[in-house]
């Protein structure tokens, strides 16, 4: 069954033109950071450097485009970055791009290469249809705070993802919950690519389709299906 996501109009009219693509995956073998995965984040952060030449990643125009959106709903976006933002940074900082397994490396690898918010679901950790939206400020967002679960709540007019459950995402593609996350249990998950002008429908659908070649290099004989943007 194909899980439904919607986008509401407090969304869209707040920040006009954005656009988001959903790459659904079955049939994945996860686990930990390989030769695979590492080469990949290696390439994004070669391919990176070539493409900022020496600006820094918020000079870019579509993280620029992102850091004006945050501003839109009230985040500061110098403290709260966006993900492709603060994936770029620490590919460009000494430490290098983290390891984390080998899905999660993969669709952070073409978030950094692309310069593009990419967010990765397990399918069967979500409850009911996801939507973007502007909380009230009353949702549940389930996190973890000094090694023990701990329970936020969203600003009033926050943009955030959620389910049936709860916020699954706060400040749009800042910081992703545990409930719902890849780890090496994940068989079947929805990755999300996330844009806004200047980025064109040719170059999202093109970052997905490198996406699809990426997890099918992780985990080979998975199903994966992209889905017209949105």
């Amino acid at each position: 069954m194909t899980l439904t996501l919607t986008v509401s109009d407090d969304v869209r009219t707040l920040v006009p033109g954005f656009t988001h693509l959903a790459v659904e995956a079955h049939g994945l073998v996860n686990g930990p950071s390989d030769e695979t995965s590492s080469a990949l984040l290696d390439e994004a952060a070669r391919r990176l450097a070539e493409r900022l030449a020496g600006r820094t990643p918020d000079q870019d125009p579509h993280i620029a485009a992102w850091r004006a959106a945050y501003t839109a709903f009230g985040a500061k976006p110098s403290r709260t970055r966006n993900s492709a933002e603060a994936l770029a940074k620490r590919a460009l900082a000494d430490g290098g791009l983290p390891r984390i397994n080998r899905l999660v490396d993969a669709y952070n690898a073409i978030s950094v290469a692309r310069l593009i918010p990419v967010g990765g679901e397990d399918l069967n950790r979500i409850q009911g249809a996801m939507r973007l939206v502007r909380a009230t400020g009353e949702e549940e967002f389930v996190t973890v705070a000094g090694g023990e679960p701990a329970v936020e709540h969203p600003e009033p007019g926050e943009v955030v993802w959620c389910d049936e459950a709860g916020v699954t995402c706060r400040r749009w593609n800042w910081r992703q919950g545990p409930r719902t996350r890849i780890d090496d249990d994940t068989t079947d998950a929805l990755f999300l690519l996330e844009s806004l002008a200047p980025m064109t429908r040719d170059e999202l659908i093109a970052a997905g389709e490198e996406l699809a070649e990426a997890l099918q290099k992780v985990s080979p004989g998975a199903r994966i299906t992209l889905r017209d943007p949105e």
